[in-house]
């Protein structure tokens, strides 16, 4: 899986579609719902499921995160599974704080 700035994916088991914003800093899995994510363009595998254990569903145009390998996606379209890496959950990233303007 090549996973550079701006590819996009698509989950095998759901409608979640991300695009990577940062490429991992190790070799690493994307996946959604269980299941690896397949590249946008390339056509779904047929009978696949949302694993249950992955099934947290994903969020439109949140930034998930992985610690581990530095992954970070972009969510472009919202679905049933949760995305992960390599069987890791990712996090939802988590905006800056702006200074107040008093």
């Amino acid at each position: 899986m090549n996973l550079t700035p701006g590819s996009r994916w698509k989950s095998a088991v759901c409608d979640t579609e991300a695009v990577v914003v940062r490429p991992p800093a190790a070799p690493a899995t994307l996946e959604c719902g269980g299941q690896p994510m397949v590249a946008f363009s390339a056509a779904k595998p047929g009978g696949l499921t949302v694993d249950p254990a992955h099934a947290g569903g994903s969020l439109l145009g949140k930034r998930y995160l992985d610690e581990e390998t530095g992954l970070e996606a972009l969510c472009s379209k919202a679905g049933a599974g949760a995305l992960s890496v390599s069987g890791r959950p990712l996090t939802i990233k988590e905006a800056k704080k702006l200074p107040s303007s008093d």
